[in-house]
């Protein structure tokens, strides 16, 4: 994306300090583990933010999107407070509240900002944009932070300043994120393991079939799952339900609440066991029955699916899928499907056709290339 330098170039008068970028993400498996405590397995896409940036000549930020045509959002990054920004800026202004919250030297900064990460699909569009403004808040300042510390960054921003109360997952995989690997991570510590997964040399492929069903991390049902877990943690007595098992469960009195923690339960395992197949150089169709049971456990435990994921997902088995399932916070956004390369064409047109049938529009479909973390471009 040179077109954010140019845009950067032709508003300035002179070219930015410099060009950095982080990406979406696509979670294989493991979905509302993170805030449990417990095991996700993302990778980064090749869809980034990018930020062209530089010192702001005057005494406030300026930041400008691509996306969002207008004024610019103009704030004090060495100032700025939770509350005080609102909208897709916010995101933006965070990063820079968050960043001189954690000790960090934060200068006035001017910002072009550009994004192909699909909004409201699921892959990480607002991790991405704090990733990408946390690396080049890094770069102007002369700072060495480390991926792990950024990513705590900018998911203080989503949680404290945007106030979406998500896990660490997305920033986490933006920020390790390496082409052609998995980002293991175990969120109680953050320590992260690359895990390969190379579909190609098994002649695979992994779709992302955006269903264009809008979701919303900051909804109340996401708050809602999340204090499910919280209760159901408390009822067994444990810190999270990372230390819970099968045999905890019925210990729970609550039906709804057994529900919830079951899911968790049971997809920390999933998320290990796909960790033990690729790790071990099993073949990856290994792993779709893995994915067509998480996906039935986010549907009938969580209860976060709804009828155009569903109806995706049943779409890409039908049409010869390994596996498949949702991904993502839940509510709309993105399904995953393993498939053959040669059946890619196939299990699209599948989709397609159950779609059209039932008057919806169009999904995307793209494949999911497990791509470098953030970065510096120029």
């Amino acid at each position: 994306m040179s077109t954010v330098a140019d845009a950067f170039a032709t508003r300035h008068g002179a070219a930015p300090t410099g060009v950095w970028f982080a990406p979406g993400r696509v979670n294989l498996i493991g979905e509302h583990t993170d805030y449990n405590d417990g095991f996700v397995l993302p990778f980064a896409l090749p869809h980034r933010a990018v930020v062209a940036a530089a010192p702001a000549t005057g005494g406030r930020s300026r930041v400008r999107s691509v996306q969002e045509p207008g004024a610019p959002v103009e704030f004090s990054a060495a100032s700025v407070v939770p509350g005080e920004v609102p909208g897709w800026a916010a995101y933006v202004a965070g990063t820079c509240w968050a960043f001189r919250e954690a000790g960090y030297p934060v200068g006035e900064v001017e910002l072009e900002l550009d994004s192909d990460v699909p909004v409201g699909a699921g892959l990480s569009s607002s991790a991405a944009v704090e990733c990408a403004v946390g690396v080049a808040l890094a770069g102007l300042a002369g700072a060495d932070v480390d991926p792990t510390t950024l990513a705590r960054i900018a998911r203080r921003a989503e949680n404290e300043f945007v106030g979406a109360p998500t896990g660490g997952m997305d920033q986490m995989a933006s920020m390790h994120g390496r082409a052609g690997r998995l980002v293991f991570l175990d969120t109680r510590d953050d320590t992260v393991e690359l895990v390969p997964f190379d579909l190609p040399a098994h002649d695979l492929e992994l779709l992302v079939i955006d269903t264009r069903a809008p979701h919303a991390h900051a909804s109340g049902e996401y708050g809602a799952r999340r204090a499910d877990c919280e209760a159901a943690a408390a009822a067994l007595g444990v810190p999270a339900l990372r230390d819970a098992g099968p045999d905890d469960l019925p210990r729970i009195a609550d039906e709804r609440i057994r529900r919830r923690a079951r899911h968790i339960v049971t997809e920390n395992a999933r998320v290990t066991e796909t960790v033990r197949l690729l790790s071990g150089g099993a073949d990856p169709r290994a792993i779709g029955p893995l994915l067509d049971a998480s996906h039935t456990s986010m549907r009938d435990d969580f209860e976060i699916t709804v009828p155009h994921v569903d109806v995706a997902v049943e779409a890409a088995r039908d049409g010869g899928a390994t596996g498949a399932r949702m991904t993502g916070g839940g509510f709309g956004g993105c399904v995953i499907a393993l498939v053959e390369a040669d059946a890619a064409a196939a299990v699209t047109a599948s989709v397609q056709e159950a779609y059209a049938q039932r008057g919806w529009a169009e999904p995307v479909v793209f494949p999911g290339t497990p791509s470098d973390g953030a970065g510096r471009l120029a």
